[in-house]
């Protein structure tokens, strides 16, 4: 049955002038997957898209968590709850989503705005960023109930969104080179087995190349003895709650730019991932769905949840489209088992060397990073595209919200001024 109210048809340089507008809500295109459906389209490729995509968010993002969290005074009891309710939300968000779209549509939590907390955990309680929390979550769940996240994401030329994709996936590639610098005997068997895979096709069919980076790194972490174990720790986790605290002063600094990352520049990037790889994501929907698990994680004292741009990547980097979803099921099922085990997994994926996670997210992230610049660069709106690519690699921070954000602003503008030709023909 349809819903009643709709989107209006806007003019954007996007939409079709006869297509019919979406409900508010988008609704899945295809039946949920149910068990039957799932096991017939699951196979290796899938297995280790989902494996990786969880090695990826549960080790760099999570390092990055628990450095803001320390640095900021909180305790362990604090740091294990905030690690388990955004593994939680990620991987119960993702299941829900992608058996009911078909779709592989992974969820995380918003890396930014963890890193945006760092200043104000020096001046605010954790009990006031906590009130920000749930404000936040508050905020994106209305803007997506309203329907303002599409119209606004659809008045931004796909070329200048991908153009903010690529500076922030620059760096995925650059910590390859980095990487086999800094540690070439774990780098070094790692791009090895890459290459070797990807050259050969008939043995890449058999073992995906990136699975094959995973398993090269592992055996030359062993072999190499750079697996160091801390100290023993609990091994399930126990969550706690934080009473919030409403100050004006908390939420005028960042109930905001969280809303805002968490919108456009997470959201935005894992949209536009989606929609290079094949697939048509519910914007409205994720909008909603973020909010109302950024809300959940606010009640375990964690930052806002969100849609990812390199979760999806690597979520999408191989296979056919149809059968993608099962690479979000096998990711989402991980997240929800690590967080559970979620003070073991930290301390796991801590006694690796850095660069095993630098090298292996690089190069599962690479034909992300190539599609990004070639949707990019190769047509229109070229020079709001560079624009955009060069203000977010330059970390622009105006009022405590990410250069992503302003690369779109900015390129934007600036196509609006250099690009008229391309808007005129759309």
């Amino acid at each position: 049955m349809p819903l009643s109210r709709q989107d209006p048809p806007a003019t954007t340089p996007h939409r079709d002038p006869g297509e019919v507008p979406q409900p508010l809500l988008e609704r899945p295109g295809t039946r949920p997957a149910g068990p039957r459906r799932f096991l017939r389209d699951i196979a290796l490729p899938y297995l280790s898209n989902g494996a990786i995509g969880l090695v990826f968010t549960a080790s760099g993002p999570v390092a990055v968590t628990l450095a803001v969290g320390t640095a900021g005074g909180l305790n362990q009891d604090q740091l294990a709850s905030w690690v388990f309710g955004i593994l939680f939300s990620g991987g119960a968000a993702t299941l829900i989503m992608s058996l009911l779209y078909r779709q592989p549509l992974g969820f995380a939590w918003s890396i930014p705005g963890t890193v945006l907390l760092g200043p104000s955990l020096q001046h605010l309680s954790f009990p006031e960023v906590v009130g920000t929390f749930f404000t936040a979550g508050l905020l994106i769940l209305v803007l997506g109930a309203t329907g303002m996240v599409r119209r606004i994401m659809a008045m931004i030329p796909m070329p200048i969104v991908m153009a903010m994709v690529a500076a922030v996936f620059l760096r995925f590639g650059t910590d390859i080179v980095s990487s086999s610098q800094a540690n070439p005997a774990i780098a070094a068997p790692m791009v090895g087995a890459f290459l070797f895979l990807t050259a050969v096709p008939a043995l890449g069919r058999f073992l995906p190349p990136v699975l094959g980076t995973l398993l090269a790194g592992g055996l030359a972490v062993a072999v190499s003895g750079q697996f160091v174990a801390g100290a023993p720790g609990p091994i399930l986790a126990a969550p706690v709650f934080t009473p919030p605290v409403f100050t004006w002063a908390a939420l005028l600094e960042l109930v905001v730019p969280l809303a805002l990352t968490v919108l456009f520049v997470q959201n935005g990037q894992g949209i536009a991932v989606l929609r290079a790889a094949g697939h048509r994501p519910p914007i409205n929907v994720f909008a909603v769905v973020s909010g109302a698990f950024s809300v959940l994680n606010a009640g375990f004292g964690a930052v806002s949840a969100c849609v990812t741009g390199p979760t999806n990547a690597l979520l999408t980097s191989s296979g056919t489209k149809e059968r993608q979803y099962t690479a979000a099921v096998v990711y989402g099922s991980l997240a929800l088992v690590c967080a559970l085990l979620a003070p073991t997994l930290t301390r796991l994926m801590l006694a690796t060397p850095s660069e095993f996670v630098l090298v292996l997210g690089g190069i599962a992230m690479l034909r992300a990073l190539q599609q990004a610049f070639v949707t990019a660069f190769a047509g229109a709106f070229t020079m709001g595209s560079l624009v955009t690519f060069v203000v977010t690699i330059s970390g622009l921070n105006l009022f405590n919200i990410h250069a992503a954000f302003w690369g779109l602003v900015i390129g934007c503008a600036a196509s609006r001024l250099m690009d008229r030709p391309d808007y005129a023909g759309s």
